[in-house]
Protein backbone atom coordinates (compact mmCIF):
# COMPACT_ATOMS: atom_id res chain seq x y z
CA UNK A 1 0.00 0.00 0.00
CA UNK A 2 1.48 3.45 -0.78
CA UNK A 3 1.83 5.98 1.59
CA UNK A 4 1.50 9.60 1.87
CA UNK A 5 4.79 9.76 2.50
CA UNK A 6 6.01 7.53 -0.17
CA UNK A 7 4.58 9.48 -2.76
CA UNK A 8 6.25 12.72 -1.57
CA UNK A 9 9.40 11.30 -1.48
CA UNK A 10 8.82 10.06 -5.21
CA UNK A 11 7.92 13.17 -5.93
CA UNK A 12 10.55 15.41 -4.23
CA UNK A 13 13.26 12.96 -5.53
CA UNK A 14 12.46 14.10 -9.38
CA UNK A 15 13.55 17.57 -8.56
CA UNK A 16 10.09 18.99 -10.19
CA UNK A 17 8.29 19.18 -6.97
CA UNK A 18 8.53 20.58 -3.83
CA UNK A 19 5.78 19.50 -1.40
CA UNK A 20 4.90 21.72 1.79
CA UNK A 21 3.09 20.56 4.89
CA UNK A 22 0.10 22.08 6.73
CA UNK A 23 1.57 23.04 9.79
CA UNK A 24 0.69 20.78 13.11
CA UNK A 25 1.40 22.24 16.24
CA UNK A 26 4.06 19.94 18.45
CA UNK A 27 4.29 19.33 22.19
CA UNK A 28 8.48 18.48 22.20
CA UNK A 29 10.56 19.32 19.66
CA UNK A 30 14.18 17.89 21.34
CA UNK A 31 14.55 15.29 23.77
CA UNK A 32 15.93 16.76 26.60
CA UNK A 33 19.83 17.17 26.85
CA UNK A 34 19.92 17.53 30.09
CA UNK A 35 21.23 21.17 29.57
CA UNK A 36 19.77 24.10 31.28
CA UNK A 37 16.43 25.67 29.94
CA UNK A 38 14.83 28.94 30.00
CA UNK A 39 11.14 30.04 29.03
CA UNK A 40 10.80 31.73 26.40
CA UNK A 41 7.69 32.92 25.26
CA UNK A 42 6.66 33.72 21.47
CA UNK A 43 4.07 36.49 21.20
CA UNK A 44 1.61 37.73 18.92
CA UNK A 45 -1.27 40.87 18.61
CA UNK A 46 -3.47 42.05 16.29
CA UNK A 47 -5.12 45.21 16.59
CA UNK A 48 -6.87 47.88 15.01
CA UNK A 49 -4.37 49.65 13.54
CA UNK A 50 -0.59 50.15 13.46
CA UNK A 51 -0.34 53.07 15.56
CA UNK A 52 -0.07 51.95 19.40
CA UNK A 53 -0.81 55.49 20.53
CA UNK A 54 -3.94 55.46 18.75
CA UNK A 55 -4.86 52.03 18.12
CA UNK A 56 -6.04 49.18 20.26
CA UNK A 57 -5.08 45.29 20.77
CA UNK A 58 -7.90 43.19 19.87
CA UNK A 59 -6.06 39.73 20.18
CA UNK A 60 -2.66 38.81 22.67
CA UNK A 61 -1.30 35.48 22.15
CA UNK A 62 1.34 33.84 24.17
CA UNK A 63 3.06 30.51 23.66
CA UNK A 64 5.63 29.45 26.31
CA UNK A 65 8.39 27.30 25.35
CA UNK A 66 11.71 25.65 26.67
CA UNK A 67 14.84 26.23 24.94
CA UNK A 68 18.63 25.95 25.76
CA UNK A 69 21.98 28.00 25.23
CA UNK A 70 22.75 26.53 21.74
CA UNK A 71 19.14 26.98 20.42
CA UNK A 72 17.36 23.62 21.19
CA UNK A 73 13.77 23.88 21.93
CA UNK A 74 12.49 21.25 24.25
CA UNK A 75 8.42 21.01 25.26
CA UNK A 76 5.75 23.50 23.77
CA UNK A 77 4.05 24.97 27.01
CA UNK A 78 0.19 25.39 27.70
CA UNK A 79 -0.78 28.72 25.77
CA UNK A 80 -2.96 31.56 26.32
CA UNK A 81 -5.11 33.77 24.11
CA UNK A 82 -7.50 36.36 24.26
CA UNK A 83 -9.82 38.59 22.32
CA UNK A 84 -10.34 41.84 23.42
CA UNK A 85 -12.99 44.30 22.82
CA UNK A 86 -11.31 47.88 21.75
CA UNK A 87 -14.03 49.96 22.95
CA UNK A 88 -14.25 51.21 18.72
CA UNK A 89 -15.70 49.51 15.42
CA UNK A 90 -13.34 47.05 13.82
CA UNK A 91 -12.83 48.39 10.16
CA UNK A 92 -13.55 46.05 7.57
CA UNK A 93 -9.70 46.11 6.38
CA UNK A 94 -8.66 44.65 9.73
CA UNK A 95 -11.74 42.33 9.78
CA UNK A 96 -10.50 41.23 6.25
CA UNK A 97 -6.71 40.08 7.47
CA UNK A 98 -7.51 38.89 11.34
CA UNK A 99 -10.55 37.65 10.79
CA UNK A 100 -11.55 39.22 13.67
CA UNK A 101 -15.16 40.95 14.15
CA UNK A 102 -16.81 43.01 16.51
CA UNK A 103 -19.27 40.81 17.50
CA UNK A 104 -16.25 38.09 18.47
CA UNK A 105 -14.88 41.06 20.53
CA UNK A 106 -17.86 42.50 22.11
CA UNK A 107 -17.42 42.19 25.91
CA UNK A 108 -14.16 40.40 25.70
CA UNK A 109 -10.87 41.14 27.89
CA UNK A 110 -7.33 40.11 28.58
CA UNK A 111 -6.76 38.78 31.85
CA UNK A 112 -3.78 40.89 32.92
CA UNK A 113 -3.02 38.51 35.87
CA UNK A 114 -2.77 35.91 33.86
CA UNK A 115 -0.48 37.74 31.40
CA UNK A 116 1.58 38.93 34.49
CA UNK A 117 1.70 34.98 35.58
CA UNK A 118 3.10 33.99 32.22
CA UNK A 119 5.84 36.94 31.63
CA UNK A 120 6.90 36.49 35.19
CA UNK A 121 8.39 32.98 34.27
CA UNK A 122 10.03 33.67 31.70
CA UNK A 123 13.57 35.13 30.63
CA UNK A 124 12.81 36.11 26.62
CA UNK A 125 9.97 37.63 24.55
CA UNK A 126 9.75 37.03 21.03
CA UNK A 127 7.76 38.10 18.10
CA UNK A 128 7.66 38.40 14.57
CA UNK A 129 8.10 42.01 14.04
CA UNK A 130 8.89 43.22 17.73
CA UNK A 131 9.11 46.73 16.96
CA UNK A 132 5.16 46.12 16.02
CA UNK A 133 4.12 44.17 18.81
CA UNK A 134 6.54 45.53 21.73
CA UNK A 135 5.06 49.12 22.37
CA UNK A 136 1.42 47.69 21.70
CA UNK A 137 1.81 45.31 24.68
CA UNK A 138 3.77 47.76 26.66
CA UNK A 139 0.82 50.17 26.86
CA UNK A 140 -1.05 46.72 27.99
CA UNK A 141 0.74 45.74 30.93
CA UNK A 142 4.06 47.43 31.75
CA UNK A 143 5.70 44.06 32.54
CA UNK A 144 6.71 43.55 29.13
CA UNK A 145 9.30 46.49 29.52
CA UNK A 146 11.10 44.99 32.24
CA UNK A 147 12.02 41.41 29.55
CA UNK A 148 14.02 40.95 27.25
CA UNK A 149 13.00 40.58 23.91
CA UNK A 150 14.09 39.50 20.29
CA UNK A 151 12.66 39.94 17.13
CA UNK A 152 12.43 36.64 14.77
CA UNK A 153 12.82 38.91 11.95
CA UNK A 154 15.19 41.86 12.68
CA UNK A 155 17.51 39.16 15.24
CA UNK A 156 18.18 36.63 11.87
CA UNK A 157 19.66 37.55 8.90
CA UNK A 158 17.74 35.95 6.80
CA UNK A 159 18.95 37.74 3.49
CA UNK A 160 22.80 37.02 4.22
CA UNK A 161 21.47 33.35 4.77
CA UNK A 162 19.82 34.23 1.32
CA UNK A 163 16.33 34.45 1.71
CA UNK A 164 14.26 37.13 -0.42
CA UNK A 165 11.60 37.72 2.26
CA UNK A 166 11.09 37.70 5.97
CA UNK A 167 7.36 37.33 5.83
CA UNK A 168 6.33 34.35 8.58
CA UNK A 169 4.30 32.51 5.80
CA UNK A 170 7.00 33.02 3.52
CA UNK A 171 9.70 31.59 5.71
CA UNK A 172 7.16 28.74 6.66
CA UNK A 173 7.09 28.00 2.92
CA UNK A 174 11.30 27.58 2.44
CA UNK A 175 10.87 25.84 5.04
CA UNK A 176 8.62 23.27 3.96
CA UNK A 177 5.47 23.91 5.96
CA UNK A 178 2.03 26.64 5.11
CA UNK A 179 -0.71 27.59 7.92
CA UNK A 180 -3.49 29.59 7.82
CA UNK A 181 -2.26 33.32 9.25
CA UNK A 182 -3.24 36.53 10.94
CA UNK A 183 -4.62 34.73 14.25
CA UNK A 184 -2.59 35.22 17.10
CA UNK A 185 -1.59 31.31 18.70
CA UNK A 186 -1.25 29.88 14.89
CA UNK A 187 1.07 32.83 14.12
CA UNK A 188 2.93 31.61 17.24
CA UNK A 189 2.78 28.53 16.42
CA UNK A 190 4.51 28.90 13.53
CA UNK A 191 7.17 31.27 14.67
CA UNK A 192 8.35 28.36 17.05
CA UNK A 193 8.29 25.78 14.60
CA UNK A 194 10.83 28.12 12.33
CA UNK A 195 13.06 28.94 15.43
CA UNK A 196 13.58 25.16 15.57
CA UNK A 197 14.61 25.02 11.84
CA UNK A 198 18.04 24.97 10.61
CA UNK A 199 19.85 28.06 8.66
CA UNK A 200 21.48 27.06 4.86
CA UNK A 201 24.82 27.87 6.79
CA UNK A 202 24.04 24.96 9.58
CA UNK A 203 22.89 27.22 12.48
CA UNK A 204 19.84 26.45 14.49
CA UNK A 205 17.51 29.43 13.81
CA UNK A 206 16.92 29.83 17.50
CA UNK A 207 20.46 29.72 18.34
CA UNK A 208 21.29 32.94 15.78
CA UNK A 209 18.25 34.81 17.10
CA UNK A 210 19.78 34.16 20.95
CA UNK A 211 23.12 35.47 19.85
CA UNK A 212 22.52 38.17 17.83
CA UNK A 213 19.34 39.20 20.44
CA UNK A 214 22.05 39.66 23.00
CA UNK A 215 24.00 42.71 21.53
CA UNK A 216 24.23 46.20 22.47
CA UNK A 217 23.65 48.60 19.45
CA UNK A 218 24.22 52.02 19.06
CA UNK A 219 21.79 54.36 18.05
CA UNK A 220 24.06 57.42 16.33
CA UNK A 221 22.35 60.46 15.71
CA UNK A 222 23.83 62.23 12.39
CA UNK A 223 22.52 66.14 13.82
CA UNK A 224 23.22 68.75 11.68
CA UNK A 225 23.89 66.53 8.55
CA UNK A 226 23.86 68.76 5.03
CA UNK A 227 20.10 68.22 3.59
CA UNK A 228 21.82 67.02 0.55
CA UNK A 229 23.24 64.26 1.85
CA UNK A 230 19.91 62.59 2.57
CA UNK A 231 19.55 60.37 0.07
CA UNK A 232 22.88 59.10 0.82
CA UNK A 233 21.70 58.61 4.50
CA UNK A 234 18.55 56.79 3.29
CA UNK A 235 21.04 54.14 1.12
CA UNK A 236 22.74 53.71 4.35
CA UNK A 237 19.99 52.61 6.37
CA UNK A 238 19.41 55.95 8.52
CA UNK A 239 15.86 57.26 9.46
CA UNK A 240 14.46 60.25 10.11
CA UNK A 241 13.30 61.54 13.64
CA UNK A 242 10.71 64.81 13.15
CA UNK A 243 11.67 65.55 16.75
CA UNK A 244 8.96 66.27 19.82
CA UNK A 245 9.08 66.29 23.67
CA UNK A 246 12.15 64.50 24.38
CA UNK A 247 13.05 63.20 20.70
CA UNK A 248 15.63 64.36 18.69
CA UNK A 249 15.44 65.93 15.38
CA UNK A 250 17.71 64.01 13.10
CA UNK A 251 18.91 61.39 10.72
CA UNK A 252 19.91 58.11 13.12
CA UNK A 253 21.39 54.75 12.19
CA UNK A 254 20.95 51.57 15.01
CA UNK A 255 24.14 49.05 14.48
CA UNK A 256 26.38 46.77 17.01
CA UNK A 257 28.18 48.72 19.25
CA UNK A 258 31.81 47.07 17.27
CA UNK A 259 30.63 49.27 13.94
CA UNK A 260 30.64 52.13 15.43
CA UNK A 261 34.22 53.46 14.68
CA UNK A 262 33.56 52.05 10.90
CA UNK A 263 30.49 54.34 11.03
CA UNK A 264 31.96 57.51 12.20
CA UNK A 265 34.53 57.22 9.64
CA UNK A 266 32.00 56.86 7.45
CA UNK A 267 30.07 60.17 8.10
CA UNK A 268 33.14 61.99 8.66
CA UNK A 269 34.25 61.06 4.89
CA UNK A 270 30.85 60.77 2.91
CA UNK A 271 28.27 63.17 4.99
CA UNK A 272 30.08 66.03 6.76
CA UNK A 273 32.23 68.44 5.27
CA UNK A 274 34.13 69.36 8.35
CA UNK A 275 35.65 66.73 10.60
CA UNK A 276 33.05 65.82 13.62
CA UNK A 277 34.60 64.12 16.77
CA UNK A 278 31.51 63.43 18.56
CA UNK A 279 27.93 62.55 17.97
CA UNK A 280 25.09 61.79 19.99
CA UNK A 281 24.30 58.37 20.63
CA UNK A 282 21.95 56.24 22.65
CA UNK A 283 23.20 52.52 23.57
CA UNK A 284 20.13 49.86 24.21
CA UNK A 285 20.40 46.21 24.68
CA UNK A 286 17.64 43.66 24.36
CA UNK A 287 15.77 45.28 27.43
CA UNK A 288 15.23 47.96 25.79
CA UNK A 289 15.71 47.06 22.10
CA UNK A 290 11.90 47.18 20.42
CA UNK A 291 10.53 49.05 22.92
CA UNK A 292 8.14 52.58 22.30
CA UNK A 293 11.10 54.40 25.11
CA UNK A 294 13.69 53.38 22.56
Amino acid sequence: MTTSQTLIDQLTATGDYKVIRRLKPVERYHEDTGAEKHIGIYLDTEATGLDPDTEKVIELALVPFEYDDEGRIYRILPAYNALQDPGVPISAFITSITGITDEMVAGQSIDLDEVARFVSGASLVIAHNARFDRPFVESLYPGFEDIDWACSIADVNWNEEGFEGVKLEYLGYKYGFFYEGHRATIDCQAGIELLSQTLPSGELVMKRLLDRSGRTDVRIWAERAPFQKKDLLKSRGYRWSPGGEGVRKAWYRDLPENQVDDEMLFLNREVYPKLVGVLPMDRFDARARYSKRV
